[in-house]
């Protein structure tokens, strides 16, 4: 029976897997340690080694590994997307049908590209499984069970290729990954799997009429398969047994399903019809033979039938004497289609698969995360900043009115308690050196991140101006990704971060100019009690007294701003401190939706959790509104209560400007903290972002040494153009001269002696009209110290037999470096054919 087809694997070559992998990791998942994963990438770039080593054993062990493989790589590619802008891993694969051919087309394609790793994977996974299928032991149930199983499984991949190849390969394929290809592959996997089960029904003697009918639809699976191995873009990708076999094995079939509808004519006792099946069969079987010829493998089917039709024809002769009907009037015999390709599966292929990465999240799980955590922080400070805001314009207020501090200084002598508590809170924190270091460090902060953002635009710059000079110089041939379509993320994550120091040293300037303008204020109150007491001038005294209805009810107010000011420390701890799980949701929308709407999730969340905290501080704006309003009343009935005096006036002003100095001084701290903090953790931000430029140029670079090593070799093995016609002299079928000179140096013009018209060698050995002169016994040719007799054969022209011998017999030929080589053969180029082209 004939032999099944198995697909050639495509090749590879290990790849540095790791240290990108690592880099993106490091640079991507702020949270994460890489050092944790550093076991896992070893183990996936073992695995894929392991692919290439066990991709050469036909057996369901080494299935298991491309299995495995490739169920990583759909469990990364969330996670880790391996593309010419995220994490650059050059895969290179080969043309499984590369017979290293002048065949047209790319025979090795390399892209950064884990969709492309996916579908070269795919493919070795089909070519894989046919192999497998190829090698059972086709004579037992149980082998030709197994083929026809991984022959549909191989049909069903290479169908799924076919429909996403040109999606999941941004460049052009292979010959082997083209449409037409896959699609072929496809149908003949197909057939197969149906020849397979024809095997196996005939061998299990099943019902005539179904073995013929598996068997006729088993040669409409051929058909398809031989029109589209046919294209002329395909017919000479195949290897060159392919096509005669499928053909072969196409009208094999249709004879087998013949033979068997004969069988069962047979049955029915109509042995004219039995007749008309059976010739038929025979002229099936014997273009069969015609079309396959070395493949041809139905010798025991086409005895068979031969016997068979014998016979029959010898009954009907002799008994029967049935008429033979034209087959064309017969009905037509039906089709059994069993073998179907098998639908690609949607759960990972190995059983026993697990994911080396799966604490890390998706990255469109970990983007809707960065994007709640922005929304999140977005809505806290501005929260925040309007409780701040307000609270400052309290604070401004009260420095205004010179409160507390008017209610304590009654007496106009001693330094106000609030003054003093304000003073000690200020020098417990470090006074104004405290602040003068954090101003200093500021700008060292701002030009470390300036430099690292301004050495990722450098680099972005020169690599795109690299491109763009190689592109210029070798025009359609410097056929990569252009750089500006894959840097342009990288161009505005660097605009984004240089709007960002922008508006920094905007609000570092401002900051230095409020601080400025409370200095002395700050600086005083970082002095001891004494020192301020000393720079306080006196006042006269207040007429308004301690127990006076307007002092108790304006230190009752000044209760309800220290309680309003508490109530607001609260709310900002409870804004800061709210917890979501957001990750689970997240995960729970990508499996059930494959997206995640986080918009809609997001706002659902946070107004849940911080809608009860905004009416907070919505009422507490309210609260400051109608308590601020109470104070500034009530401050102008105690100020016209107070004694006033040039003294007192001096008193309370430089009070308002210690009161307002210290809140510049909570603010100035909060502010250069946050700023601090904000370019610590800016800093490392960039730093990612050099890391993942650097590997980027890296990357770019070496495919560029690559492309360029190819370039050179392609213009240096390009020829360039035809030499140039020899002038007449140099033809040695021209006109000859009588000159004895010119007749002498023809051998040194042309390179060889001139001898006439001699006759052309023959295939068989001699020449055209002549019998091949037999060496002397002894003569070794090969031998340049042994000369050849000079004796002319009978019927071969002295002139035209080239002379044996010593090189020394030819004087002044001008070529010495010829002389310790076999000695030249006499005849012109033109006319006689080089001895190693005809030996």
């Amino acid at each position: 029976m004939a032999t099944f087809l198995a697909v050639p694997l495509k090749q590879t070559q290990e790849v540095e897997l790791i240290k990108p992998l690592r880099s993106f990791i490091q640079n991507t998942f702020s949270q994460v340690e890489p050092d944790d994963y550093n076991h896992a990438l070893n183990e996936f770039s073992k695995l894929r080694n392991l692919m290439i080593a066990k991709s050469v054993d036909k057996h369901e062990s080494a299935l298991e590994v491309l299995y495995r493989y490739y169920d990583q790589l759909c469990a990364i590619e969330n996670k880790l997307p391996i593309a010419e802008n995220q994490i650059r891993v050059n895969f290179k694969w080969r043309n499984a049908f590369d017979k290293e051919s002048l065949f047209g087309g790319k025979q090795i394609l390399g892209i950064a590209s884990g969709a492309y790793e996916k579908v070269c994977i795919l493919f070795n996974i089909a070519a894989l499984q046919s192999q497998i299928a190829e090698v059972q032991n086709h004579d037992s149930d149980e082998g030709l069970k197994t083929s026809a199983k991984y022959f549909q499984m191989a049909a069903g991949i290479f169908g799924h290729l076919k429909d996403i190849v040109l999606s999941h390969v941004q460049q052009e394929p292979t010959p082997d990954l083209s449409p037409d290809t896959l699609n072929a592959l496809s149908a003949l996997m197909v057939a197969q799997a149906q020849e397979a089960i024809y095997r196996k029904a005939a061998a299990d003697k099943m019902k005539e009429a179904m073995v013929a009918k598996i068997a006729h639809q088993c040669s409409e699976l051929f058909s398809d398969a031989m029109k589209l191995m046919q294209l002329a873009s395909l017919k000479d990708l195949w290897p060159k047994d392919w096509l005669p076999l499928v053909a072969c094995k196409q009208a094999a079939y249709h004879g087998m399903a013949e033979f068997y509808q004969g069988c069962v004519a047979q049955q029915h006792k109509t042995y004219g019809e039995q007749i008309a099946h059976f010739q038929k069969a025979n002229e099936l079987l014997t273009a069969a033979q015609s079309r396959g010829g070395a493949t041809f493998a139905f010798k025991n089917e086409q005895g068979r039938i031969q016997r068979e039709l014998q016979a029959a024809r010898k009954d009907n002769d002799f008994i029967y004497h049935d008429k033979i009907p034209d087959l064309k009037t017969l009905p037509a015999i039906g089709k059994a289609a069993i073998a179907k390709p098998t639908a690609f599966p949607t759960k990972p292929m190995s059983e026993k698969f697990t994911d080396l990465f799966e604490k890390l999240v998706p990255i469109p799980v970990y983007e809707a995360l960065s994007a709640f955590e922005n929304r999140k922080t977005q809505i806290v400070n501005t929260e925040i900043g309007r409780l701040r805001e307000q609270t400052q314009l309290m604070n401004s207020i009260l420095a205004s009115l010179n409160l507390p501090a008017a209610l304590e200084d009654l007496s106009g002598q001693k330094v106000p308690q609030s003054v003093i508590e304000k003073a000690q809170q200020i020098k417990d924190i470090g006074g104004i050196q405290f602040l003068n270091k954090l101003m200093n460090d500021l700008p060292e902060l701002l030009q470390r991140n300036r430099e690292i953002l301004n050495e990722c635009i450098k680099m972005v710059d020169d690599e795109a101006a690299s491109d763009i000079q190689l592109r210029e110089q070798f025009k359609e041939r410097w056929s990569r990704t252009p750089s500006d379509k894959l840097t342009q993320p990288m161009r505005d994550e660097s605009m984004k971060y240089k709007q960002i120091l922008d508006t920094a040293i905007n609000a570092d300037r401002i900051v230095q100019e409020k601080f400025q303008k409370h200095k002395q204020a700050i600086d005083l109150l970082s002095k001891s009690p004494g020192e301020i007491e000393k720079a306080l001038p006196s006042g006269g005294g207040a007429h308004a007294s301690e127990s006076s209805g307007v002092v108790q009810k304006l230190r009752k107010l000044m209760e309800e701003v220290e309680t309003i000011k508490a109530e607001r420390e609260v709310i900002e701890n409870e804004f800061k401190e709210a917890k979501f799980d957001m990750t689970s949701k997240f995960f729970s929308a990508l499996a059930s939706d494959g997206a995640i709407n986080e918009e809609m999730l997001s706002a659902s969340e946070l107004d849940r959790i911080y809608g009860p905290l905004r009416q907070q501080v919505n009422e507490s704006l309210q609260k400051q509104d109608s308590v601020m309003s109470q104070v500034q009343t009530t401050n102008m009935e105690f100020c016209q209560a107070k004694a006033s005096d040039q003294s007192g006036a001096q008193r309370e002003a430089m009070l308002k400007d210690l009161a307002a100095g210290f809140d510049m001084f909570m603010e100035l701290k909060n502010n250069l903290e946050e700023g601090t903090k904000f370019y610590n953790d800016l800093t490392p931000l960039l730093v990612r972002l050099q890391n993942k430029i650097s590997d980027f140029c890296f990357a770019r670079k070496t495919e560029k040494d690559e492309l360029m090593a190819d370039l050179q070799k392609s213009i240096a093995n390009q020829p360039t153009g035809p030499a140039p016609p020899p002038p007449s002299y140099q033809n040695p079928t021209g006109p000859k001269t009588s000159s004895p000179t010119s007749t002498t140096n023809t051998s040194s013009t042309t390179g060889q002696p001139s001898w006439g018209n001699a006759p052309y060698p023959q295939a068989g050995g001699g020449y055209q009209g002549m019998p091949m002169p037999s060496m002397p016994s002894g003569f070794n040719p090969y031998n340049p110290y042994m000369q050849y007799p000079q004796q002319p054969q009978q019927g071969f022209p002295n002139q035209g037999y080239p002379q044996q011998g010593y090189p020394q017999q030819y004087p002044g030929q001008g070529y010495p470096q010829q002389q310790q080589q076999y000695p030249q053969q006499g005849y012109p180029q033109q006319q006689y054919p080089q001895q190693n082209q005809w030996r």
